[in-house]
């Protein structure tokens, strides 16, 4: 069962979504149309009328618009709530749901997957321009809920590599590094550190995640500072791949990697 990113009632969104489809279909829109009226994927639209995801506004008042549905779906909008992730974000989220494994390599931040309470609160509470209370408690519980992923049945094979850079962090403190320790004890989760003297080139210019959901597709996501880009192109995703293996050739091995991070915490003792 897919893990639900917000707190409110799935059958929301899946009326929403059902109405939506039923509309398109009465309007012969296809899923494709209304995907580039409203910006979105057809995976995207075709998740909304599933209920997997949301419905947001932006797509209810596209298929308002173009199904001729004066208003009736776009007064679903007072009764769904926004999505907790940015919109650059969701279509990562929605194939992470469906992972059977996941790579990921990061160079200013803990990734999400194994932040802390504090360390997360932090980031999220900091960001420009300030987000409103509710807004950080939405997306806290989002980030949380996300981190189920480590912990499924079956477990999902996870892979880490975090540049020397994300542990220096001013908000990482010693629970934060402890969590990392405790993370890579896990059988299905591996833990690199690439430390300063050996980064290379490739490993300065950007975090990105490679993963593979339950279909074997393969997905590569690479994150900037606004624009975030996810690609399924084999080529696109080949890329990446042979940049993070030439980053996890270079870093520490987990066991190295895990004596490091040991050596931070009795530095945050001292």
């Amino acid at each position: 069962m897919p893990v639900q990113y917000n707190s409110s009632s799935p059958g929301t969104w899946r009326y929403s979504g059902n109405q939506m489809k039923r509309w398109r279909t009465k309007a012969n829109v296809t899923r494709e149309e209304l995907g580039a009226a409203s910006n979105y994927s057809p995976d995207t639209i075709k998740a909304m009328e599933q209920g997997v995801r949301m419905p947001t506004a932006r797509a209810l008042d596209t298929a308002d618009e173009l199904c001729h549905a004066d208003g009736l779906l776009s007064a679903a909008k007072d009764y769904v709530k926004r999505e907790p992730f940015p919109a650059r974000a969701q279509d990562f989220m929605l194939y992470e749901q469906q992972a059977i494994s996941l790579w990921g390599y990061e160079v200013a931040l803990v990734p999400g997957l194994l932040q802390t309470e504090a360390y997360m609160r932090a980031l999220l509470g900091n960001s420009t321009p300030p987000p409103v209370e509710e807004a950080v408690e939405e997306r806290f519980a989002a980030r949380m809920a996300r981190q189920e992923l480590l912990t499924r049945k079956p477990p999902v094979a996870c892979s880490f590599v975090l540049y020397e850079a994300a542990l220096h962090g001013p908000q990482v403190d010693k629970e934060q590094l402890v969590h990392l320790l405790n993370s890579g004890q896990r059988n299905n989760v591996v833990i690199q550190v690439l430390p300063y003297a050996r980064a290379i080139p490739s490993a300065l210019s950007g975090p990105m995640v490679l993963l593979e959901t339950s279909d074997h597709e393969r997905f590569a996501l690479s994150d900037g500072q606004q624009v975030s880009q996810l690609s399924s192109d084999p080529k696109v995703v080949s890329v990446h791949s042979e940049r993070l293996s030439m980053i996890r050739a270079v870093a520490l091995g987990p066991g190295e990697s895990a004596s490091f991070i040991e050596r931070m915490v009795n530095d945050c003792e001292r």
